[in-house]
Order: C-alpha cells, then structure tokens, then sequence
C-alpha cells in the first residue's frame, strides 16, 4: 500500500473510473484534481462536488499538468496530449487499475482477452456464489476497480475484467490467478495497426506474477501457447493452467470424447460432460473450462464447479435471445465488437442466418467472416460508419447485403428477409459509439425494437 497523503495527483477522465480513482485517492488523504477534454455527465460530477474533489471539463489547462503523476482513463490514448504532456515531464503515468491494487488487500483473479471477459466474469461470479464465497466483481465490466478496492474487508476475492487499456500503465499490479482466454486483432486502431504490440498489451497481465500465483491460458491458441512456452522458462513464473478443445494438456482441463478432462495437482479425472455445460457454442465451451480452472485453483470443490458451469444462463448483450416472432429467433449479441466474437457467435447456429453488422470500424477484416457467411448467412444489414468497409469486403460473399440508417430501420429490414426457422443476429463486429453510447445502449435499442415489431 502505497503512501499518498498529501500529495498532488491529477486524473485524467470523468467517466466511472476517473471518478472512482478520484474519490480512492481522496479517501486516501491525497491532493485531488480531475480534469476531462470532454463533457462530465452530471451524476459524475455530482458526486465529485460531493467529495469537494475539484475538476475542470471541455478541455485540460495547466492545472491538469501539475500532478506528480497522472492516472489515465482506459478511454484516453496515450497519444493523447494529456497524456504526452506527462511523459515528456518524465512523469509517469499509471491506469487506475494500477492505483486500485496498490489498496487491494484480497485475492484477486484478473481475466483478460480479446473476447469472452465478460461472459468468464460472470461465469465466475455465479460459481463464488454457488460456492457461497463473498466476492467483488469490477473492472471493465460495470464496476470500476477503485469502487471495491480499500474496502476494510480484506477476506473477499476480486473478480476483474481487465482490457488491454487497463493493463498499458500498470507497474506493480499482480493478480493471484491470472487468465487470456484469447488473443485475436481488435482496438488496432490504439496500437498503430500493430497486432504485436496489442498481444504484448495482454500478455503483461503476468509481469509481475511469481511462482505462488496462477497463469490459465487457452492452449489452442498459437499466439498464446507461444506466449506460455516463453513465460515458463522465466525463474519467478506463475504455474501454468491450460484448456483445450484439441489436445491433452499436462496441467488443467481438456476434451476428450467428449468429456471434460481436469488435471490438477498430478491427479486427472472425468470432470463432466460438454453437454453438460450451460451455454452454447465452442467458445462457450472454452470459457467454462477456463472459469472452472479458475474457480479450482482457488480450492473451490469440484461439485460445486460443476453446478455452476451447469446452472450458468449467460449475460445480457451476449447471444442473448430477445424473442421468437413467427418462428424467427431474435438474439442481441451487442457485445460482439470484433469480428472474431462474431465468428464464434455465428458457429453457436446450425440455421440460416440474418446478420446486423457494422458500428465505428476498427480496421476490421470482415474477410475472415468468409467461410460462416458462405456457409449460414443469405442476408447482411450494414449500419454505422464501418456501412462502406461492410460494402465494399462482403457484398461479393452472401446474396444479400442492405443498408440501414438506424436500429430501427435494420430491425424492421431483418424481419423482413428473415422466414421461420431462420435467426435475426445483432452481433456487429464494430464499437457502438458512432450512434450510440455503449455497446449496453446499441443493444437495448435492438432489444426494443424487437419488441416493436
């Protein structure tokens, strides 16, 4: 725990976890000051004036500067002039996921990767509870970390959703297991098109891990077993867990027959059946097997992972079915924001496919959408800046492409090509914020329209 009374420190952002890094370091005793190039949304600025922390907005002045360091917002590049004005002070500057761990006093599991970090989260969350263990769940996922962190009850596990954002200022951060379900192109755009430095983003996750602590990794994946490979040889390396689909793993759980194999401790047994596991879809499959070698390595009892991974009934935004109008399915997968979540989400679907693709475009490859498309797509609906990308890439692989100005009209347009038997998919590959707030708000608009049909 890390000493800051008295000292000047700047935030910079004042959406949930600027501000939530705002009010840690003021019940820290610190010298508070935040500062946003943007509009500060009311109830975050309610809640600053509550705390009498001083903030400025619509722009950083010299007092944004003036921190001995500055903690970042995962929404603001380092590009950022903010951001630059700081490093080239030679002061650093840390994430707010750093700041929160320098007062965590709990155990603390950290999932990381390009998709699924939300469905483990949650997964994991419904196993502590079944577990009946009390536990926090924070990060990118609703919570910020610094909301949980400094609590006085240091008996609570810390569930984390962390995006790579998060992990790009991190100095001493170590999460006691850490977890990349996955390493696929996505945020490009923040990392110079570079999909090296977007993987060296994730892997730092386990800089600061040692031997005491726990690395789950997905073994399928080139990019990681590569990783995993390099990470072993170090001298202070965390035990390695891993899960696979497609071969027998050493340590951790794989499938065979199609059974769930768990080895753990020298010790392999029959874990449970795939049937058995509550959601659909290979990357389903995946994300249970990773929640569950999380949930052991934190000596949960194995009949209670199983009910969990059993009992799970997924979370919203995430191939969520909305509703069946005339034997049409309709499913919300918003949080699909890169075209590989896209890929699994299509694989979750033996019918015929309506896909809503597009949103703010983040140098996509819709390409490697090609086999799906061909096989299970006879209709796209394009929205959104990525509208041309979408256009221009696909229009030669299904029969069908359209545009749609809005939700609405693409709702209404899907209803229409779809007949019954057939699935409307929202699973858009893109970011939400060229017309919407969230990825939460794209598809709560997709889920009314639904229900308006």
């Amino acid at each position: 725990m890390k000493d800051l009374k008295n000292r000047h420190i700047v935030v910079a952002g004042g959406a949930r976890s600027g501000v939530a890094a705002a009010l840690l370091l003021k019940r820290q005793g610190a010298d508070v000051f935040l500062s946003d190039a943007g509009v500060i949304a009311e109830p975050m600025a309610e809640r600053l004036r509550a705390e009498e922390i001083p903030f400025e907005q619509d722009g950083h002045t010299s007092r944004a500067e003036e921190g001995e360091f500055l903690i970042i917002s995962p929404g603001i590049p380092t590009t950022a002039p903010i951001a630059q004005s700081y490093l080239n002070a030679g002061k650093k500057i840390y994430s707010e996921v750093e700041l929160a761990s320098w007062f965590n006093n709990g155990r603390t599991v950290a999932v990381t990767g390009s998709n699924g970090k939300t469905t483990v989260v949650n997964w994991l969350s419904h196993i502590w509870k079944t577990a009946g263990k009390p536990h926090y769940t924070a990060g990118n996922i609703g919570t910020a970390y610094s909301e949980v962190s400094g609590e006085p009850n240091p008996v609570k596990d810390t569930l984390l959703e962390i995006s790579s954002f998060q992990l790009d200022h991190i100095e001493s951060f170590r999460p006691n297991i850490s977890m990349i379900l996955n390493i696929t192109p996505d945020h490009l755009d923040r990392y110079h098109n570079n999909f090296d430095l977007y993987a060296q983003s994730k892997f730092r996750i386990t800089e600061n891990q040692t031997a005491d602590d726990w690395f789950i990794y997905d073994a399928d994946d080139p990019v990681l077993a590569k990783f995993s490979h390099q990470l072993s040889q170090k001298e202070t390396a965390p035990r390695m867990l891993a899960f696979s689909v497609e071969r027998e793993v050493e340590q951790g759980i794989y499938l065979d027959g199609g059974q769930l194999i768990l080895t753990f401790n020298q010790k392999k047994e029959t874990f449970m059946d795939m049937n058995n596991v509550g959601l659909p879809g290979k990357h389903n499959l995946k994300n249970g097997m990773a929640a569950a070698l999380a949930a052991r390595a934190c000596e949960i009892k194995n009949n209670l992972i199983r009910e969990s991974i059993r009992s799970f009934e997924g979370v919203e935004h995430r191939l969520e079915p909305v509703r069946e109008l005339d034997g049409v399915r309709y499913i919300n997968d918003s949080k699909a924001t890169n075209v590989n979540a896209v890929w699994y989400a299509l694989d979750s679907y033996d019918m015929p496919v309506v896909l809503i693709l597009g949103g703010r475009d983040k140098g996509n490859n819709y390409r490697e959408l090609e086999s799906q498309l061909r096989e299970k797509v006879h209709t796209v609906i394009a929205m959104g800046e990525a509208r041309e990308a979408i256009q221009s890439q696909l229009s030669s692989l299904v029969p069908n492409l359209v545009e749609a100005n809005s939700m609405k009209e693409a709702v209404k347009l899907a209803s229409k090509s779809a007949k019954r038997g057939e699935v409307v998919l929202l699973s858009p590959a893109c970011s939400s914020f060229d017309m919407f707030e969230n990825y939460e708000d794209r598809g709560r608009i997709f889920k009314q329209a639904v229900l308006d049909l």
